[in-house]
């Protein structure tokens, strides 16, 4: 299962869907029937980061959906900021299109950071949630600076470099060894993804909310993943979550860092779909 899983996350499953409203196009890919499934990627990456889950979920009785954030992959690129909130109303809005009216949430890194937001804004829309190796606090001032002065390299410089430079902490130096389609991929949708587009969503990112406060009035189910080895949001944030979210499960993938979903797919879509059951039912 472990082997079957890693070789499809570099399969491709058909032509992306695309839809257009507002002032975006979102591509997305759309799988299986059944209770949906809104899987939210990460920075710098794409829809296929999901696509282990997405591939395996739908096999198994539930309807995946997979968008590209706006900036990113086959979506378009907007304005020089998005801000979260932006994010959450483009999910909420494929949504409606689709006819989809309560839905699993379920984002990593700032994917989840997207997902809280979408919860803060419209709670009514969410069966269950989940966060995966991500963080509820606002920035820092230092890390706001940060950010932006990242968004204005990416600009300047493109994404290569800083795909080099972040692999190893993305995914664990042992899996680059013992994977390496597994680091091709990674790498890949790094140096894919628009320039312009990272940077919008750096700057938004940068001047996020605080959602510490929302975590304790969470009132659906909640999953609260993270990788063992987890360099950006260590296990300890993913405790601080799970403390507070009343009734929430979580689960330390072991011997993985930021993208444990992709580096032990296995074990990543096991957790996820045991609490599916429990939770959803199919």
């Amino acid at each position: 299962m472990f082997s079957l899983l890693r070789r499809s996350a570099l399969t491709s499953v058909g032509h992306v869907s695309r839809i257009s409203f507002d002032d975006v196009t979102i591509g997305y890919d759309d799988l299986g029937a059944g209770e949906p499934v809104l899987l939210v990627h990460g920075h710098p990456f794409d829809r296929t980061m999901w696509r282990p889950q997405a591939l395996h979920l739908a096999a198994a009785g539930y309807r995946v959906l997979t968008p590209d954030l706006r900036g990113y992959g086959e979506s378009s690129v907007g304005q020089e900021v998005t801000p979260l909130s932006v994010f959450a109303a483009d999910l909420i809005g494929l949504a409606d299109r689709l006819g989809i009216d309560r839905f699993v949430l379920g984002g990593l890194s700032m994917g989840g950071q997207i997902v809280m937001e979408t919860y803060r804004v419209a709670p009514h829309r969410i069966r269950a949630l989940v966060l995966a190796d991500t963080a509820p606090q606002a920035e820092t001032e230092e890390g706001r600076t940060a950010r932006d002065t990242m968004a204005d390299r990416l600009v300047r410089e493109g994404m290569d470099g800083y795909a080099r430079e972040v692999l190893s902490k993305m995914i664990a130096p042992a899996t680059i060894a013992s994977a390496p389609e597994v680091a091709a991929h990674v790498s890949g949708m790094m140096r894919g993804t628009s320039p312009e587009g990272a940077a919008a969503a750096l700057r938004g990112r940068a001047r996020r909310p605080d959602y510490t406060e929302l975590l304790t009035g969470i009132d659906v189910p909640t999953l609260v993943v993270v990788g063992g080895d987890d360099e950006f949001t260590p296990v300890s944030v993913a405790e601080f979550m799970h403390e507070r979210i009343p009734g929430s499960v979580l689960s330390v993938i072991e011997d993985t860092a930021h993208l444990p979903n992709l580096e032990r797919p296995a074990e990543f879509t096991g957790v996820l779909e045991a609490f599916l059951h429990t939770h959803i039912g199919r």
